[in-house]
């Protein structure tokens, strides 16, 4: 009679014949998680000493063509990443890290990628391959990115049929800027975008994310030196023009956006440098009856992209 009273009774807590079990103990626990994260299974051993042995590994110096390899670090931008298609080699995962949903989805979107290795890893290894970042558990290692040569993008035009349309960069230097004008680029049919080798924006996992997955199909060229390869499209019959806010004349009355084309495109600070803006065949300005003394070279850049298309049609 008393089991039975208490049965009945209004008070909170644990009732007899429920075993105390609370709500949250009968949820799921998600998908199966890979061999390579199953502790004691035979792949998770060989992939945690694949991971110390590349953790010990100096990453690679940019040469040639290609560039430095990348470190993305974090719960929230590792999934951005991978949900943005950005090209990755290897996803770290700590050991015996507290498994929320953000490390379900990064574990999910990975293996259904294909091609991205799975490691696991201990705090201190990741500690030292972040330089000290908090990496909360996560990091995404994307590869060095394998630039065109500038000759490229003009030769890859013709054997199409197609007068180039390409972008070339001037010390712009936010890796979202060069996602950006990549691409606006892809949008509107161009055929690739040029960037100096030095002190300037590189194809980061920033840039790609920005891109939109364009990056894929729109090349991206790195030229050691941007005045030569700009003298070089010169010399091969293609027009080299610099927006400038005091250019000599107005984009609308550009023809040479009709055929051949280099679009040179500067910092939103400081513009084109001096070296580059003598070597344009033309400066023009973009009308902005707002009065904003500047645009960033995103916006810029897809402006002229715009008009370039438009009368290629």
């Amino acid at each position: 009679m008393a089991a039975n009273n208490r049965r009945m009774s209004g008070k909170k807590g644990a009732q007899v014949g429920s075993g105390g079990q609370r709500r949250k103990g009968l949820e799921g626990k998600g998908p199966t998680p890979p061999a390579e994260m199953r502790k004691k299974h035979k792949k998770n051993r060989i992939a945690t000493a694949k991971a110390k042995q590349a953790a010990r590994r100096p990453a690679p110096r940019g040469r040639g063509g290609k560039g430095t390899s990348e470190m993305v670090v974090g719960r929230n931008p590792v999934v951005e990443a991978l949900r943005e298609g950005v090209p990755a080699s290897t996803l770290y995962v700590q050991q015996f890290i507290d498994n929320d949903e953000r490390v379900r989805e990064a574990l999910q979107l990975a293996a259904e990628r294909g091609g991205i290795n799975l490691m696991e890893a201990p705090r201190p290894e990741l500690d030292r391959m972040t330089n000290g970042l908090n990496h909360q558990g996560l990091v995404l290692q994307v590869p060095p990115y394998e630039y065109a040569h500038p000759e490229d993008l003009a030769s890859a035009a013709y054997d199409d049929g197609e007068d180039p349309l390409i972008v070339a960069l001037d010390g712009v230097t936010d890796p979202r800027n060069l996602g950006a004008v990549v691409r606006s680029v892809s949008a509107f049919g161009g055929h690739g975008v040029v960037v100096p080798e030095r002190r300037a924006a590189g194809m980061t996992a920033g840039a790609w994310k920005t891109s939109a997955g364009t990056a894929a199909r729109t090349p991206v060229a790195r030229a050691t030196n941007l005045t030569r390869a700009l003298e070089a499209y010169k010399k091969a019959g293609i027009a080299v023009v610099g927006l400038a806010a005091d250019g000599e004349a107005e984009l609308g009355e550009l023809q040479a956006l009709e055929g051949p084309v280099v679009i040179v495109v500067g910092s939103e600070g400081k513009g084109l440098s001096r070296l580059v803006g003598e070597t344009c065949d033309f400066r023009v300005r973009i009308p902005m009856p707002g009065g904003a003394e500047s645009l960033n070279a995103g916006v810029a850049a897809g402006i002229v992209l715009y008009e370039a298309a438009r009368r290629r049609v």
